[in-house]
């Protein structure tokens, strides 16, 4: 099931997208998607509806953040050895964790908007996992099913203000507003079969920068969740991005960050795409 949600920011509707890649309006049976939403039960209950005695959506209207109110954004840093090497930084022997403030979310076409003033604004397509039910202290062998569904982030990046300005803290890069698109879709664990094989690109002005697959990640998609799980309690709706595969902008000779005008497009396998402008403030 890809679940997704669509309209106006601010007044999203639920929806589907079914069989065909219609989205059909699930308004009718629920007021929002939400971290109760994904509970294991509420799943099994949308997957049990059939997508054609739903109203279809005509056109083609704005998706949003597939879920609403994400408790915690979790970001986990250099999680591919080539991208650890070309961030000049050591391959870590542990996850590295970092937040985006959940004020970051953006659908996954809305524009880029960064700080004024900005010179190394860089981009990070990632596997996303959304979490289902809560998870605390849980082994790598029982995470996968503590995950309400996958999809795809762009870990939207000002250099600057990650290193030089951060104090040693990456989240004050990583979060500005407009910089954690997400979606298009929620996409449950069903249709994922293995959530190590999936594919990840992603274009910059339609020229190819990065090209991946989730089998190279250091720690898997069940070890992210369990370490995480150590040192935080995961609640549902909480998103946790996995990790960049190379090619990300810092680590070309000489490096090659956005500017205003410039078009990001990337996706996963299964997954979707997304396309985002970057419009100066």
């Amino acid at each position: 099931m890809k679940l997704l949600r669509y309209g106006p920011k601010g007044f999203e509707k639920p929806g589907l997208l079914d069989a065909d890649g219609n989205i059909r309006d699930l308004s009718g049976l629920l007021d929002d998607i939400t971290p109760r939403t994904l509970a294991p039960a509420a799943l099994e209950v949308l997957k049990a509806i059939d997508p054609a005695r739903l109203p279809k959506v005509e056109g083609s209207p704005r998706l949003g953040v597939p879920w609403n109110g994400t408790p915690k954004y979790i970001a986990i840093g250099l999680n591919y050895h080539d991208h650890a090497v070309e961030s000049g930084m050591p391959v870590p022997a542990e996850p590295v964790m970092f937040p985006k403030w959940t004020s970051c979310l953006a659908g996954p076409d809305d524009d880029i908007v960064p700080p004024e003033g900005f010179t190394r604004l860089d981009w990070e397509v990632e596997l996303g996992i959304v979490i289902g039910s809560q998870a605390r202290k849980v082994s790598a062998d029982a995470a996968l099913s503590h995950v309400a569904g996958f999809c795809v982030a762009n870990d939207v990046s000002e250099r600057s203000w990650q290193l030089e300005k951060s104090g040693g803290q990456w989240g004050k890069g990583k979060g500005f507003d407009s910089f954690g698109p997400v979606g298009p879709w929620l996409v449950t664990p069903d249709e994922v079969p293995d959530p190590q094989n999936l594919d990840l690109w992603l274009d910059v002005n339609g020229e190819r920068m990065q090209t991946g697959n989730s089998r190279l990640m250091i720690f898997s998609c069940a070890e992210v969740v369990a370490r995480c799980s150590q040192v935080m309690t995961l609640e549902p709706g909480d998103l946790i991005i996995t990790g960049t595969p190379p090619g990300v902008g810092m680590g070309f000779k000489p490096p090659r960050f956005l500017k205003a005008g410039d078009v990001v497009e990337l996706g996963i396998s299964g997954l979707g795409r997304q396309r985002q402008r970057v419009v100066a403030g």
